[in-house]
């Protein structure tokens, strides 16, 4: 009978990603930081990515003291240059890579009215063209190895406006477009693919509106824990979402945001 099946897989082999090789965008810094730092000591070769060279190579380092296997990239993924260097270079660290998370993305926040040509399309370009053909590469070697993992990083601007969202808001709604379709495409050849949506977090990305007096404690304030993420709250959800243990979970928008989205 369906009820009476019992999950037998020792729970350290449902979580772990040895043998694996993940690639994070925007690795050096905020969350994904801490999820190079994570799907490392879960048993992952990783390799980062990051434009600034001397933030990269510091936390290559602490990579290397936590005796995670790691490697890192410069890139600038607002150059289709070295994303094609990026798609040919990274599997030659440590093979094929079989988790992507594409985190990087870049946060210009100007009112509707005041955003220019430029402004939108550095923005497209970073946060959804990037994550596009990073995944239009890997997702159908993933595929046709029959395992793979892609987590994208999406934002509260997914799925409402609030802050001057503008480009970056239009950005992170595809994003959550995006997941959907590469799930479609691959999740029966046994690749998943899952938008993580933070609530608001404490990071380099976010210090403009950190700022902004009285910012911080308000939306703290809406958060149903009463207080705003900081990067170690991802780590939970990327190696669920990044092992045997999520390969039920596909297509999906998931909300880590300490309650903000349901109030």
């Amino acid at each position: 009978m369906i009820g009476s099946i019992v999950v037998t897989t020792p729970i350290d082999d449902l979580f772990s990603l040895s043998g694996r090789t993940a690639l994070v965008t925007g690795g050096s810094s905020g969350i994904g930081h801490t999820i190079a730092h994570t799907l490392g000591r879960a048993g992952a070769a990783v390799v980062i990515v990051a434009r600034r060279t001397e933030q990269l190579n510091r936390t290559l380092g602490e990579l290397h003291d936590h005796a995670i296997t790691a490697a890192a990239i410069t890139a600038d993924l607002a150059n289709p240059e070295d994303i094609t260097r990026l798609c040919h270079q990274a599997p030659t660290l440590f093979g094929d890579i079989d988790i992507l998370v594409n985190n990087a993305a870049n946060n210009i926040r100007r009112p509707m009215a005041d955003l220019t040509n430029d402004d939108y399309d550095q923005t497209m370009a970073v946060n959804i063209t990037a994550p596009y053909l990073l995944g239009q590469h890997f997702g159908p070697r993933m595929a046709r190895r029959g395992w793979g993992r892609i987590i994208n990083l999406g934002s509260q601007q997914s799925h409402r406006a609030f802050g001057d969202s503008g480009a970056y808001g239009i950005s992170k709604a595809a994003i959550t477009g995006l997941t959907r379709s590469q799930a479609e495409a691959w999740s029966r050849h046994g690749v998943c693919v899952n938008t993580i949506i933070p609530g608001f977090v404490l990071t380099p990305l976010t210090e403009p509106a950190q700022a902004i007096p009285g910012h911080v404690e308000a939306l703290a304030a809406r958060s149903m824990t009463g207080r705003n993420a900081t990067p170690a709250d991802f780590a939970g959800i990327a190696v669920l979402l990044a092992s045997d243990a999520g390969a039920y979970i596909t297509g999906q928008a998931i909300c880590v945001d300490g309650g903000l989205s349901v109030h």
